[in-house]
């Protein structure tokens, strides 16, 4: 082949080329921002079906640390016995309950959320199950009492979790 039909040709070819180029950039930028538009508008689609679901965990995670108060609980679990290793059992089992009650909840709070929920609940078991160990303490309504007495001068570990719920609850707001 001559070099001046190999000249012709690149200069036909070339702005084919040239033209071929820039619509692959154009059509390449143009689906790259209408799937950025797409996940923009299904992420906002699910916040705003998972928002309320996440505010009723809240709600409940709340409603479970309210019920596990020990101020709150001994006046609302009665003594069936004046045993007060009976009375621990089953004011520690309906702490068990009302938590796995809540279980699923723990999908819709961050991480964080749950373990300070966890580790309230187990801080008050502990706080039962440590007044019953006195000596002093010889029956359920002994039991209840003393506890009662000691969360007077301190703050429930339901409390803390309380309040954790509440800040994490204001940063999603704003």
């Amino acid at each position: 082949m001559d070099t001046g039909k190999i000249i012709d040709l690149l200069s036909s070819i070339a702005p084919a080329l040239i033209t071929g180029a820039v619509a692959y950039y154009f059509f390449k930028e143009h689906t790259k921002n209408e799937d950025g538009r797409r996940r923009f508008l299904l992420n906002k689609d699910l916040q705003t079906e998972a928002l309320p679901a996440r505010f009723q965990a809240y709600e409940r995670m709340t409603l479970f640390l309210e019920r596990i108060s020990p101020s709150k609980l001994l006046v609302r679990i009665n003594p069936i016995s004046t045993n007060k290793d009976d009375y621990e059992s089953l004011v520690i089992q309906s702490i068990e309950q009302e938590f796995e009650h809540n279980l699923s909840q723990q999908i819709y709070v961050s991480d964080k959320c749950w373990s300070i929920i966890s580790t309230a609940k187990n801080a008050t078991i502990q706080l039962i199950r440590k007044a019953n160990l006195s000596d002093k303490i010889d029956n359920a309504d002994k039991l209840r009492e003393v506890i009662l007495t000691e969360m007077m001068d301190r703050r429930a570990p339901s409390d803390t979790a309380l309040s954790f719920i509440k800040s994490e609850i204001a940063e999603i707001w704003n």
